[in-house]
């Protein structure tokens, strides 16, 4: 009997995120951190060859434009804070990754899909829908292409929570877990082709904007509002309420407009705006 129990928690153990419910992220309105890297423009549907079936991918991705810009907000799990970044062509990380199968087979993932355990899809908690990776089992050795279209793995020390399909290919079906290495390779549901001479395609990220203050009190965030409305004209000025880490709701203080990550870190520099940062609406 005690043999017949291990034996079960052994399974479980390896069978990755098959078998845990995934929990879905609360997303913190108006909170959205920039990171390095830019994206990549939305081109022609690409063919991707990986050393596997071939792959279509639609044209521009599948994240509509108010879904991702709602999936780069910060977000709470289990109590903890997620900053969605956006990162650049050969970005890398290593780490540990697991598959989830038939428990999810069906729901909605994270950018509006319905979750296909049969599609080349991956989550990850941190890199923009429709980011493109290359997935290598460091284990094995073998690798495909996977678009990330949701969060996860909410597990300590997972990177990326593979498809049955992507799984299969890499060599984790069955295991359950491996240690492999993510490369970004395009973006928009496009992976990037080099071509001689060419500079790599990107597409310019603008409407940025700074969080000039937090506050608990509201008056106090309108208040400031009403300094920058002065000191920033031209631009727009917002109160936008959430909840901080410590699930306490919090009055941010916004000022939107800018062309450019560059003009808005000079806004900072210029008012001399002790704790601002860039972000995007």
């Amino acid at each position: 009997m005690k043999k017949t129990i291990y034996s079960i928690i052994i399974l479980l153990l390896l069978t990755g995120c098959s078998l845990y419910q995934q929990p879905r992220p609360y997303y913190i309105e108006g909170e959205e951190i920039i990171g390095g890297g830019e994206e990549l423009e939305s081109g022609d549907t690409p063919t991707i060859r990986s050393g596997n079936p071939t792959i279509k991918v639609k044209k521009g991705g599948y994240t509509s434009a108010a879904r991702h810009r709602a999936t780069m907000r910060s977000y709470v799990v289990n109590g903890r804070v997620y900053h969605p970044t956006y990162v650049a062509i050969g970005d890398t990380m290593t780490g540990i990754a697991s598959w989830y199968g038939p428990n999810f087979h069906g729901k909605e993932t994270s950018n509006g899909e319905i979750y296909n355990m049969y599609d080349q899809t991956i989550a990850h908690k941190t890199w923009p829908m429709d980011t493109m990776v290359k997935i290598t089992n460091l284990d094995n050795g073998k690798s495909t292409i996977a678009r990330v279209n949701d969060r996860g793995p909410f597990v300590a020390g997972r990177v990326a929570d593979c498809s049955y399909s992507v799984g299969k290919q890499i060599g984790i079906d069955k295991k359950g877990l491996c240690h492999v290495k993510l490369e970004v390779v395009g973006f928009a549901g496009k992976v990037y082709q080099p071509k001689e001479g060419a500079p790599k395609p990107r597409v310019k990220l603008t409407d940025f904007g700074v969080q000039v203050g937090a506050f608990a009190v509201k008056a106090n965030a309108l208040r400031m509002k009403k300094r920058f409305e002065e000191i920033a004209a031209g631009k727009e000025v917002l109160v936008k309420s959430g909840l901080s880490e410590k699930t306490a709701v919090i009055y941010r203080v916004h000022v939107m407009g800018f062309g450019s990550k560059e003009e808005a870190r000079d806004f900072i520099k210029d008012h001399n705006i002790a704790g601002g940062f860039i972000i995007r609406k």
